[in-house]
């Protein structure tokens, strides 16, 4: 544990109005500075068990003003989130009250909480590591309950599990390098880059796997940004309310009636969709409207997925066969709409703009229909139907990603170096890089400013 650091507080739950407000404290002095705020005849918070709640008032002890009627957990070290000595005060919802309460215990000599601090000093104490750490923040920001699973598994130490083990190879290989280094006599140093090139293959291959399921895991985390096109009135913005079970977007007959860019996340089959509902790409002369439609533009040029929808009672226009042109070499799926109508288009004449991966279904989204095909094709499309395998691990998190990349072509380095027939000692600094990557992945070997920046992305009282 970390001593010398002051103890911090903080409000741990959201602002605004609710039953509960949590303000909590960590630190070697958080059961003092609560005595002196807490008030219940002669009991004192110093002298109640670890991992126990109490019920009293909190009191300013200059006036003697009752601030709020509260419960209080009192968790001693190690035991704890952060392993240090932890209070958390429940008071009324409300940002007054829970103010009033930070405030006394700043006056008393708590230090202000910086954004993430618990957590840091959970790393710091050695309770969790920095992929776990990062694992909270994506637990609070899961938008899906396979997010969630992920996250949650990562917060249980499974990327870290993975990730130890390889660095104990790199390490129990490199202790052999050192020996053979000091003691030549025991060891020709041709057996010694046999055995670097066979560990950093098998190495390798591990990384390999777990970057396979890197474009899963992204998308768990951060959403497929999915832009909704087509012409005016084609049915947009009453795809965009049936995937968000609600009426979000004005639908009327007026063609136009969206005219400017509406983002939304939903849940489609546990997969997260960051929904974009486009203004109608077209040209037109209204000033708000062209805006609406560049911001359209835009969007399409972002966007993972793009759901295309064309008008099945009526046949291609010319703006139909520009949006085809347009999206033609990305991911899309073309939704032939309004298709409980009198047809007038149907997928041969879409033949001469279709690719072989394009996927085509036909719709009819006020009846409801085609719908459960739409969510089917994109969990195909992106997954290919594994996001039925619930025990799966994907890799979430981008700095994770580029580190286990870095730490692949070190290994790769280290072959070549073996091909070119390197001295054993120059091949060995491309190992012992490959092990600190790993080690920056965990927490082990990263720089202390990339741990300030990492726990700064935090929320206030986590």
């Amino acid at each position: 544990m970390n001593e010398g650091l002051e103890t911090i507080a903080a409000i741990s739950t959201p602002p605004g109005e609710g039953g509960i407000s949590i303000v909590r404290l960590s630190g070697d002095d958080a059961l003092s500075i609560a005595d002196k705020v807490y008030r219940l005849g002669q009991k004192k918070l110093s002298n109640q068990p670890t991992h126990t709640i109490h019920y009293g008032h909190i009191v300013d002890p200059k006036t003697n003003q009752e601030i709020d009627e509260v419960m209080v957990s009192v968790m001693r070290a190690p035991k704890t989130y952060t392993r240090e000595d932890v209070v958390e005060i429940n008071c009324h919802g409300g940002m007054v009250v829970a103010r009033e309460v930070l405030q006394l215990l700043l006056r008393e000599g708590a230090a202000m909480a910086e954004p993430g601090e618990f957590t840091k000093r959970a790393f710091l104490n050695g309770r969790i590591d920095l992929t776990q750490a990062e694992a909270v923040m994506d637990l609070i920001r899961a938008k899906t309950d396979r997010s969630l699973a992920q996250a949650m598994k990562q917060l249980d130490g499974r990327l870290s599990e993975a990730i130890h083990q390889l660095r104990d190879q790199i390490s129990d290989t490199l202790v052999q390098v050192e020996v053979n280094i000091d003691y030549p006599e025991y060891d020709e140093e041709e057996m010694t880059l046999q055995k670097i090139a066979t560990r950093a293959k098998s190495i390798q291959q591990s990384i390999q796997e777990i970057l396979k399921t890197a474009k899963q895991g992204k998308i768990l985390r951060d959403g497929i940004t999915t832009a909704i096109i087509g012409r005016p009135n084609v049915g947009k913005s009453s795809l965009l309310n049936h995937l968000l079970h609600e009426e979000k977007a004005i639908v009327t007959d007026v063609a136009g009636t969206t005219r400017d860019t509406i983002e939304e996340y939903v849940n489609v089959n546990g997969v997260p969709l960051r929904l974009i509902d486009t203004a109608g790409i077209r040209e037109t002369d209204d000033v708000v409207e062209r805006i609406g439609v560049e911001r359209s533009r835009k969007a399409l040029e972002e966007a993972d997925l793009v759901l295309l929808l064309l008008n099945q009672s009526e046949a291609l226009s010319a703006m139909d066969i520009e949006l085809l042109e347009a999206t033609k070499q990305m991911t899309r799926i073309i939704l032939l709409n309004k298709s409980d109508l009198t047809p007038e288009l149907n997928q041969d004449d879409l033949t001469p703009y279709l690719t072989k991966a394009d996927e085509v279904l036909s719709t009819a989204i006020t009846e409801d229909r085609g719908m459960s095909d739409l969510e089917q094709q994109i969990n195909q499309l992106f997954f290919s139907g594994a996001t039925g395998e619930r025990d799966a691990t994907y890799l979430m998190n981008t700095r994770h990603i580029d580190l286990l990349e870095k730490a692949s072509q070190a290994l790769d380095d280290v072959q070549t170096g073996i091909d070119n027939q390197m001295p054993v000692d120059l091949v060995q600094i491309d190992f012992t890089r490959c092990f600190d990557l790993l080690g920056e992945i965990t927490g082990e070997s990263a720089p202390d400013e990339l741990i300030t920046k990492l726990f700064s992305q935090f929320c206030l009282g986590k």
